[in-house]
């Protein structure tokens, strides 16, 4: 029997540039699914993306999904991509990351979200926190926008397409700078000396922490998890009882800082080069 993949519309083009179609899947021209595969908003032309990829119930557990898969692979090289990745809800990780592990594709980062207690945690003695200051803003941006684009070249993205995503992904979220609106950035000193930074969003009903670092010389003495906990109180004073992040795969100290936390995985993000 042969899977093929069946337009069901004609290639979408977007006005944020990206590009967009939908696909039967079927098996001997009968329907057994559907895909929809397009192009990344964030990482450019180059990159495609599976939003969706659902095989019927009984024709499950019999390649199907694989099949889809790889055809979507072909459908995004004839459009020029170089990589391809997928987005995958922890409720459907089980079945979802084997098939995907076993077409060669590797874990990139996880969402992670908290549901947060009603009492704001205390920070640890010594700790206080106070606004950053506009100078600490602005040095702030440049040494983030190095270390958002080297993460995403770490990760197979190339540099001048990792670059353009740091600038744009700044400058949407704050395009006002420091004087953003439900942008709160803060400065964690311990006995009087600065020790890190925290950049929290507050959503609509969420709260989302967009960045949190520990100064180098002072790693170790446990700030990460102090700044974390003013994540917390800051979410809760604002009325925000959900607290989401992201965490990239390899950053070994901070998915266990989270996890001892109490955070749980909601999205697994998942990419493949394209050869």
């Amino acid at each position: 029997m042969t899977t093929t993949l069946r337009p069901v519309e004609p290639l979408q083009q977007h006005p944020d540039g990206t590009r967009s179609r939908r696909y039967q899947v079927c098996v001997n021209s009968r329907p057994v699914g559907d895909i929809h595969l397009g192009t990344s908003p964030t990482l450019g032309e180059t990159v495609a993306r599976i939003d969706e990829l659902r095989i019927a119930e009984a024709d499950r557990r019999r390649g199907r999904g694989t099949i889809a898969a790889l055809a979507a692979e072909e459908v995004a090289r004839g459009w020029g991509c170089r990589q391809i990745e997928v987005l995958v809800p922890a409720a459907s990780a089980d079945i979802a990351l084997r098939l995907f592990d076993a077409l060669g594709y590797t874990l990139r980062n996880r969402g992670m979200e908290k549901r947060l207690d009603a009492a704001p945690p205390a920070l640890p003695p010594g700790r206080r926190v106070r606004p950053m200051t506009e100078a600490e803003f602005e040095a702030w941006r440049v040494r983030e926008g190095e270390r958002y684009a080297r993460m995403w070249t770490e990760r197979g993205v190339p540099e001048a397409t990792a670059r353009a995503k740091a600038r744009d992904d700044h400058a949407r979220l704050l395009p006002h700078g420091l004087a953003t609106g439900n942008m709160l950035f803060s400065v964690l000193e311990s006995e009087g000396s600065r020790v890190g930074t925290l950049w929290l969003a507050l959503r609509e009903a969420t709260a989302y922490v967009y960045d949190v670092a520990t100064d180098a010389a002072e790693r170790g003495r446990g700030h990460g998890r102090a700044l974390m906990l003013l994540a917390e109180r800051q979410a809760l004073e604002a009325g925000r009882p959900l607290l989401g992040l992201n965490v990239f795969a390899g950053n070994i100290p901070a998915e266990r800082l989270y996890e001892s936390l109490g955070y749980e995985t909601v999205t697994y993000s998942l990419s493949k080069p394209l050869l």
